[in-house]
């Protein structure tokens, strides 16, 4: 018998709040975002509104909230098709590499099942290598590239 941490998968509740801004913050962190109070609470705000289109779900594990994960729908003209589009994945540093992640994209990939979504895609940086080995067992790596313009002055 093997001793293996369980991890659950759940939305984010009002009461995740100190922690999800924890996660959030070190989310921001990683990916060297300049630290913003406003950011994390405009976010916070977008995924307590349930007409905003961003969602989210944690990760428990019994020391707690180990992982978030905010998602939300988007139309594919290409395919006729909606899909679902994890923006932002983080797990706690802690607990990186016992199934936290995985938990969430598969949650996610049943959302999407469920729903009769055509996808579920995301991006990561190209030298976060954790999370490409897993990413690389879950998904297709895509040959597609990003690009980011920034909006015309007016």
């Amino acid at each position: 018998m093997t001793d293996t941490p369980t991890v659950s998968v759940r939305p984010l509740d009002p009461s995740d709040e100190p922690r999800w801004r924890e996660l959030f913050r070190g989310y921001r962190d990683f990916y060297r975002l300049d630290e913003s109070e406003d950011v994390v609470s405009r976010v916070w705000g977008w995924l307590m509104d349930p007409g905003h289109e961003c969602q989210a779900l944690v990760a428990e594990s019994a020391d707690g909230i180990v992982a978030i994960g905010h998602y939300r729908r988007f139309p594919r003209p290409s395919t006729g098709t909606v899909g679902i589009w994890l923006d932002d994945l983080f797990t706690a540093p802690e607990a990186r590499g016992r199934g936290a992640a995985r938990a969430l994209i598969q949650r996610l990939t049943g959302i999407a099942g469920s729903e009769g979504r055509s996808v579920v895609r995301w991006i990561t940086a190209d030298d976060n290598h954790q999370a490409q080995a897993l990413y690389d067992q879950v998904a297709a790596r895509t040959h597609w590239v990003t690009y980011d313009a920034a909006p015309a002055s007016s």
